[in-house]
């Protein structure tokens, strides 16, 4: 499925009733990362990306952090913004235990150039250096939160 910065028609959460749940923050702009993801998550999810961003859907994103089990903060070449980045870090001053950064370096033909991928590496080290996890692959946040659900 083809994403704009917008992102999808209605907020996605796939929830099944006791059932751990991982928020999908992160970068959008066309970005897979999310459909990749979730073709290898064993849990549920919830996916902020919506078309129409309402106070209602800010209500809910806030109220879906504060319920998942995981919070995931998805940064790839393709991000524009740097709002992101300020959400994981909060989070992970505020949710530790459920904080995940995870930073692709490639995203289709997009690529971190060194400097910015060694202001990333300070990020990650900030968020570890508060309590949360941070991975460099999508497989590696996949294992992580299934191996958590159990």
């Amino acid at each position: 499925m083809k994403r704009t910065l917008l992102g999808a028609l209605e907020a996605i959460d796939h929830e099944v009733i006791g059932e751990k749940k991982i928020f999908l923050g992160g970068t959008c702009n066309d970005s897979t990362w999310r459909e990749e993801l979730i073709e290898m998550l064993e849990i549920g999810y919830y996916d902020p990306v919506v078309n129409n961003w309402t106070p209602k859907m800010k209500k809910e994103e806030l109220d879906q952090r504060d319920d998942c089990e995981f919070l995931l903060y998805c940064i790839t070449p393709k991000m524009t913004g740097v709002y992101s980045i300020a959400e994981a870090v909060d989070d992970s001053n505020k949710r530790a235990k459920k904080m995940i950064f995870c930073v692709l370096k490639k995203d289709g033909k997009d690529e971190f150039d060194d400097a910015q991928e060694s202001s990333l590496d300070s990020v990650a080290k900030m968020i570890t250096e508060n309590g949360g996890k941070c991975f460099r692959s999508l497989k590696a946040v996949a294992d992580y939160v299934n191996k958590g659900k159990r």
